[in-house]
């Protein structure tokens, strides 16, 4: 039996599909945090705080490096001079669990995760047996990776690079048989120049297709249609923009779901319902819908399939209710998602003062490249504390996003905003001055020190 060490962050899922397979498997990381330290303790899997030469004893087969590993630590340099085979992620998920079945990859700017694990849903209802890796934990399954026994494998597709040792995006190694394509935007202002770089590399995905790949393709962001249509390739248009062959229509929340009303080709109609909040969900079952249909799966079974969809943790995830408090943990970390997220929030709680504590984080976020976008994209909320700018010392002034600029243009907005650094003291800022009706929301792509469950303890709260 195989030995897989798994080195690197976000490698949870792919070390949970070794270990279903069979495989004995061990991993490091600097710091793991919940809801993944929670599935890798539950499989049983030992992680290693820190990275050394010795997490490679005993002598591990293969090792999957991960994408945040780099030149000079020392674990990656004691990899290199052992002989040891090594691979990146993508590699492995398509050598070991995705090349010998048909594969249905979801890229975009934004709402991969979601859309992903409601494609898996989608499939597993209707009676496809799917394999799935997704970068959350799904709701609706016992965690976020899943080996069966039909044809398809559901993936996220990264626009993120793959490697140290390879710099291009993690989506071109996967082949996909049937493509969603969301959004693009600018982002990862740490490995794209600019939003032309980024279109290149969903230009390098599009062209690289086979041709007998099905793609559905979101009409409401303006680069998708530049970088299909930029191909040559075909794609079933979804969303409200112009040329959608799949839309939503009469959307509206009830409190406890968003219905709406799926207008397709031919002329479909039918209502529908989702557990999740706001337009941006909504946008992801749309196109789960058009990329379902190309697939072949039975449009009623698909529709029954969305009203049961729980979501993934950490995407709008209520984490507290109590004493008319409600608590949301979110992934949010680009304007739009955030716009986004805040807008679903407002359709969900209506006349309920939304209160957004921020953390700065992805290499994107603590840049300046978005100062005014998420001015703009904040203002959504009644409320903002934002934390501190994560190693924000890597970064000049002249780069680095400015907390003090986002307080005043929020403050010219009519939104009170403040800088509170420290987690302890944001969770005791909000015990001290929240009100009934309150919701709080915490935005972070990682773990925010913590506040999540300092927050849920100082308000005396039960987790949900």
């Amino acid at each position: 039996m195989h030995l897989i060490a798994v080195a690197g962050v976000g490698m949870a899922s792919l070390a949970g599909l070794f270990r279903a397979a069979g495989y004995e498997v061990t991993g490091s990381d600097q710091a793991v945090y919940p809801p993944m330290s929670d599935v890798l303790a539950r499989l049983g899997i030992p992680v290693r705080e820190g990275y050394r030469a010795e997490n490679l004893e005993p002598r591990p087969d293969v090792v999957v490096v991960g994408n945040a590993m780099s030149r000079g630590n020392p674990e990656v340099e004691a990899l290199l001079a052992s002989g040891i085979p090594y691979c990146s992620m993508p590699e492995a998920l398509m050598r070991f669990f995705m090349r010998e079945r048909r594969r249905a990859v979801v890229v975009g700017t934004h709402g991969k995760t979601t859309t992903s694990a409601m494609l898996a849903w989608v499939l597993h209802e209707t009676g496809g047996d799917p394999s799935f890796m997704v970068g959350g934990a799904s709701r609706n399954f016992a965690q976020n990776f899943r080996l069966g026994a039909g044809p398809w494998f559901v993936a996220e597709g990264d626009e993120y690079d793959t490697a140290f040792f390879d710099k291009g995006p993690k989506f071109l190694h996967y082949d996909p048989d049937a493509l969603l394509i969301n959004a693009v935007e600018f982002d990862h202002a740490d490995i794209y120049r600019d939003l032309e770089h980024v279109k290149g590399a969903f230009r390098t995905l599009m062209e690289r297709l086979r041709p007998d790949a099905v793609v559905a393709a979101s009409a409401d962001f303006p680069e998708v249609r530049k970088v299909v249509e930029s191909s040559g390739r075909a794609a079933t248009y979804f969303g409200r923009g112009s040329g959608a062959v799949w839309r939503a229509e009469d959307v509206a929340d009830d409190g406890g779901a968003t219905r709406f009303t799926i207008v397709g080709p031919g002329g479909l109609r039918a209502r529908a319902a989702l557990p999740l909040p706001g337009a941006i969900n909504v946008a992801n079952a749309v196109g789960v819908l058009a990329l379902a249909h190309a697939m072949g799966l039975p449009f009623d079974g698909v529709v029954a399939a969305l009203a049961t969809f729980r979501g993934v943790k950490r995407r709008q995830e209520v984490i507290a209710e109590g004493r008319g408090v409600t608590v949301v943990d979110d992934f949010a970390h680009h304007p739009t998602a955030v716009a986004g997220t805040l807008a679903a929030l407002r359709a969900r709680y209506p006349r309920r003062r939304l209160w957004v504590l921020f953390e700065p984080r992805s290499n994107t976020t603590r840049r300046r490249v978005f100062q005014d976008a998420f001015a703009s994209a904040l203002a959504g909320a009644d409320r903002v504390t934002f934390g501190a700018i994560h190693r924000r010392d890597q970064l000049p002034e002249r780069e680095r996003l400015s907390i003090e600029e986002l307080i005043g243009a929020l403050g010219a907005r009519g939104v009170p905003a403040e800088t509170c650094e420290d987690p302890d003291a944001i969770a005791a800022l909000v015990a001290d001055q929240v009100a009934p009706g309150d919701v709080v929301v915490l935005m972070s792509n990682g773990g925010f020190g913590g506040l999540a469950g300092r927050l849920v303890s100082a308000l005396s709260l039960s987790p949900s």
